[in-house]
């Protein structure tokens, strides 16, 4: 039985009870007039007034109880919605005093009623309802954590999200300004002219980013199917079609560690822009934040983890291997020497795989010293060429790729570049990631010769980017977890829930 400690067992008998005396504990339906905050905005007047209150104008409200206090003839209760919180009174003067004792007896905290009656503000001057009808809406059988410790426990937290919803109403207005956040975006990119579309979510290869995928099987064709780890190759499909601007705002999924800023399956919208370049990309990006802050309400100087983050400014522009030099502390003949490289990475303690190109151990050099040190919003330029299998390659310097990544408050939250379109380099770039497969590089890409074929019928000179969403929410809701934005984050099972439990 799921309900089986000693004060479930009584809410369940309880339930019982209610049903004997011919009340049903979870009614079909009833209608509220609104909801908590449109009653305070409609009767805020009533302060104002002599009588202090609005006798002759009747509502129906609806919330859970939060609180009770019981003055033996009269109950004071706190009820709650999803937009406020109101303090409610009734006593057996107000309700028939049959019902009043059926209520004082059934009704607890965490359960559902529907309330009728009219404000009125009370002698301590708190904004109230004085209640002539009270229905049971929905009984509660697991009680509410006690009031003034609240909920806590950070795993019960994450597992039982909606019981942190009814305990915090902060996590709520966390999640509103969540969905803000993603229509926001969405009339960002309509409004500049890009059609949002939908590819396909089960891929038969892992393509459009450098990860490890999760594999499942499609029985009805017998063949291996990966859950998408980027919609990348497919929205660049689209622009070989003749779309010029597109984008998808959807889920990826990344069969990887779970940490601070990782969750196996996480939000991200990529767009495509033809006839445009990663600079044109930047620009946008810069564009798309200061409307988010607007819309949000927020000052263009935030706090995120004790740190302040400037946005008023225009974003800093430096290139990967100046970055280095400048924000990392390195000299310039360590960052241009594979060897001085490794014995760095070394001597500070870090893992150094003699196996890696030159790219990829400027990467070790760029993750250990430079990234956290990226503070205020900063677009990092010009990537090795190696670790950027699907960006246009530099006209100027062969070993550069056309590719940004934006950093703030030492996090990566943006990708884009100038795509590749040659077919020929594509093809010789997958071919150099089997390489690097085979060298032990588990998250290298796969080799997909249909999206080879695509660009062999030409697609236009495009910029491409994706924006991780739930890390972009972090930041604006200063929260230091992904869980923490993630309505139901991925959990390690409980012992419960394993298989070998189950033997």
């Amino acid at each position: 039985m799921i309900f089986d400690n000693q004060h479930e067992i009584q809410r369940l008998e309880s339930i019982d009870e209610l049903r004997n005396l011919g009340i049903n504990p979870y009614p079909h339906f009833l209608r509220r007039d609104m909801n908590i905050s449109k009653f305070r905005l409609k009767f805020n007047y009533i302060k104002d007034t002599e009588e202090k209150k609005a006798e002759g104008q009747l509502v129906g409200l609806a919330g859970r109880i939060k609180l009770i206090r019981d003055a033996g003839k009269a109950v004071f209760a706190n009820i709650e919605d999803e937009n406020g919180n109101l303090q409610i009174y009734f006593s057996n003067k107000t309700l028939d005093p049959e019902w009043f004792k059926i209520v004082k007896k059934y009704v607890e905290i965490g359960d559902i009623v529907y309330v009728r009656g009219y404000a009125f503000i009370t002698k301590t001057g708190e904004f109230s309802m004085h209640v002539n009808e009270l229905s049971l809406a929905t009984k509660s059988i697991s009680p509410l954590p006690e009031k003034y410790h609240g909920l806590v426990d950070v795993e019960t937290r994450y597992r039982q999200r909606y019981l942190d919803m009814i305990m915090n109403p902060e996590v709520r207005a966390d999640f509103k300004k969540r969905s803000v956040i993603i229509s926001t975006i969405r009339r960002f990119f309509e409004e500049k002219g890009f059609l949002e579309v939908e590819t396909p979510m089960l891929h038969p290869i892992a393509g459009g980013a450098n990860a490890k995928p999760f594999v499942t099987f499609h029985n009805a064709l017998g063949v291996e199917r990966y859950l998408r780890i980027a919609p990348e190759l497919y929205l660049k499909r689209l622009v070989v079609g003749g779309f010029e601007a597109v984008y998808e705002m959807n889920r990826n999924f990344r069969n990887e560690g779970m940490d601070l800023t990782h969750n196996p399956e996480f939000t991200s919208i990529e767009f495509y822009w033809a006839y445009h370049n990663y600079h044109d990309l930047m620009g946008i990006t810069e564009d798309l934040f200061n409307v988010i802050l607007e819309k949000l309400g927020m000052e263009k100087v935030i706090n995120f983890d004790g740190m302040e983050i400037d946005f008023s400014k225009p974003f800093k522009r430096i290139s990967y291997k100046k970055a280095l030099v400048e924000i990392g502390g390195l000299a310039e003949d360590v960052v241009n020497d594979k060897d001085k490289i490794l014995a760095k990475l070394r001597a500070d303690g870090f893992e150094a795989n003699e196996k890696l190109d030159l790219g990829h151990l400027q990467a070790e050099l760029f993750d250990n010293y430079v990234e956290s040190k990226l503070i205020h919003p900063t677009f990092v330029i010009d990537y090795p060429i190696s670790i950027s299998p699907l960006s246009r390659r530099s006209d100027t310097n062969p070993d550069v790729a056309e590719r940004f990544e934006l950093f703030i408050a030492g996090r990566e939250l943006a990708n884009g570049f100038n795509e590749l379109n040659d077919p020929i380099d594509q093809y010789n770039r997958f071919k150099a990631q089997i390489d690097a497969k085979n060298a032990g590089d588990d998250e290298a890409h796969e080799m997909d010769e249909d999206y080879v074929k695509a660009l062999g019928y030409g697609m236009p000179p495009v910029a491409g980017e994706g924006i991780g969403i739930d890390r972009l929410v972090m930041l604006l809701t200063d929260k230091k977890s992904i869980r923490d934005v993630v309505l139901f984050p991925a959990m390690r099972p409980l012992k419960t829930e394993t298989k070998e439990n189950e033997k």
